[in-house]
């Protein structure tokens, strides 16, 4: 062995020492993060990995300064964050919930490793540059990494602000969402004709009909999409309430009737993240295990569909 191999096998020695160290010198919720790895997938227009589960801010954060109903949600904010999670998407149509967003991250720390996106939910070009500034002043961050027109409301005079505020670094990316049906021929038409990154739109095993047009068009177009109302509004746990899970879903490793929803939709090769909404730790937990471990093959959605649709 010759000096400098020795030398460099002495230095990554140490290195490896320090990180074994570091390891240790973790929270055992910590340290179970830092060995799990979440699944990603890449936003097309960029490269930039996200990761599969997200959060929804509907209802669950519309809250006021009950100090118990805020310590709640901290800890799923954190178990968010611990369980490898960074897209949290909310609007000005949620009510409270982007400045409770905003207070949470700064209480958790995370104001950093958060992935933010809003909307904007307003006529008017002024009157939408306004509430852009309000959304990004109470969700504390000072560059918005998606910036949303909700509900296509009017999208075609916030469209070239959105554009215009990315070209200036203001914000990241830009995108639609709908949470409406009666939305997708207009929805469809706007990926067709402009260059977006992201669109949000629903869809479960319940609600499929993106599966025809907007999911297939996003993958065509290189458009990023996220899913919200994955549960479709808890109509899926009410379908299964009392009934257990096959046992062939163990495979992928479901726990739960959660994770069953949730990995048919991320195993949609043009799904790039799913955003369900809760207040509640627990839910929280299950809903990040669906991020890890296998997700099903073609072959294997088709048996889950078969099996939900026979209950």
């Amino acid at each position: 062995m010759n000096n400098n191999s020795f030398h460099l096998t002495r230095r990554n020695f140490i290195l490896s020492m320090g990180a074994f160290a570091a390891t240790m010198a973790l929270s055992p919720r910590d340290l179970i993060a830092e060995i799990r790895h979440p699944i990603q997938r890449p936003i097309p227009s960029s490269g930039e990995l996200l990761p599969v589960m997200g959060m929804g801010t509907s209802r669950t954060f519309d809250i006021g300064k009950n100090q118990v109903v805020r310590n709640q949600l901290t800890e799923v904010v954190q178990v968010f964050f611990e369980n490898g999670g960074k897209l949290i998407d909310s609007s000005p149509m949620y009510g409270r919930s982007e400045s409770v967003v905003g207070d949470l991250l700064k209480a958790t720390g995370k104001q950093d490793a958060v992935f933010a996106a809003t909307k904007v939910w307003i006529d008017g070009r002024q009157n939408g540059i306004t509430q852009m500034q309000e959304s990004m002043q109470r969700m504390g961050v000072e560059v918005m990494d998606l910036m949303q027109i909700h509900n296509l409301r009017d999208w075609k005079i916030h469209l070239p602000v959105l554009k215009e505020w990315k070209e200036q670094g203001i914000i990241r990316y830009i995108g639609i969402t709908t949470s409406h049906g009666r939305e997708h021929e207009a929805l469809e038409r706007i990926m067709q004709m402009e260059d977006l990154d992201f669109v949000q739109f629903t869809y479960n095993l319940e609600d499929r009909i993106v599966e025809d047009s907007l999911l297939p068009l996003a993958a065509d177009r290189g458009i990023a999409t996220l899913i919200n109302r994955p549960f479709q509004r808890g109509d899926l746990f009410r379908k299964v309430r009392g009934i257990a899970l096959p046992d062939w879903s163990t495979e992928l490793g479901c726990q739960s009737w959660g994770q069953y929803f949730l990995k048919f939709i991320l195993a949609h090769p043009a799904v790039t993240c799913v955003i369900p909404a809760t207040s509640k730790v627990h839910h929280m937990e299950d809903n990040m295990g669906a991020g890890f471990g296998r997700l099903p093959d073609a072959t294997m959605r088709q048996r889950m569909l078969a099996h939900y649709e026979s209950l």
